[in-house]
């Protein structure tokens, strides 16, 4: 599913049941030698699939390491996200040449809990929820482009972005009882200097989708 909100030149892999034999890398396995099973799982499964869009890349699929604030370590040349949810681990990486930054974010297709909207969204984020079609979780879909975004913004910028500070508009392409597809914008609110030197950064745009109980979306920068 997520090959199908990537622009070209960006390789995917994801995994929708976790097989059983699959171990941590050998020089991962420091990583999460602590972490309880799920974690376990959602740590192996999400850095399998990034050794197989590496595979995709034509590099070698090398261990995968953790930097600051958990960001995912990448081999020299690569850029990337990884996600995970309940069913579902997946990869998106590139190389740096063709997209300064990737993100993406999987979540399930349900209601955000009782509270949670009013923390994570600016107030016209939710007027629009109030005027947005009936029949998608459309405040998960906020949250989750929210997720991509800060994915995108935090290996150039190596500073925190928080939920206020990133507006998101969105344009939907088709929807159905329980499937969409479509467009959004995200409008950045504080400065965007980067540690690389490249233009700063002012707005991403991305796309997502909602198909089989799951939304995903996805950002790659150039």
């Amino acid at each position: 599913m997520i090959q199908n909100i990537v622009p070209s030149g960006v390789a995917t892999a994801e995994l929708l049941t976790y097989p059983e034999e699959l171990k941590a890398h050998p020089a991962e396995e420091h990583l999460i030698a602590k972490a309880v099973e799920k974690r376990r799982r959602d740590f192996i499964g999400a850095r399998h699939c990034a050794r197989l869009a590496l595979e995709q890349l034509g590099e070698p699929p090398v261990a995968i390491g953790k930097g600051e604030r958990g960001m995912p370590l990448f081999p020299r040349g690569v850029v990337g996200s990884l996600t995970h949810c309940d069913g579902y681990r997946a990869a998106a990486l590139t190389h740096a040449l063709r997209f300064r930054s990737v993100g993406i974010d999987a979540e399930p297709h349900g209601a955000l809990p009782e509270g949670v909207l009013d923390s994570v969204s600016l107030p016209a984020e939710r007027e629009w929820l109030t005027t947005a079609p009936a029949g998608l979780h459309l405040d998960r879909l906020l949250f989750c482009a929210k997720e991509a975004t800060y994915k995108a913004w935090f290996p150039l910028t190596h500073r925190w972005l928080g939920f206020e500070d990133a507006h998101i508009t969105f344009e939907i392409d088709s929807r159905t009882a329980d499937s969409g597809s479509g467009t959004f914008h995200t409008e950045l609110l504080i400065p965007g200097t980067t540690h690389d030197g490249g233009a700063p950064l002012r707005t991403f745009d991305g796309r997502w989708t909602i198909a089989d109980g799951l939304i995903l979306t996805a950002i790659a920068h150039g």
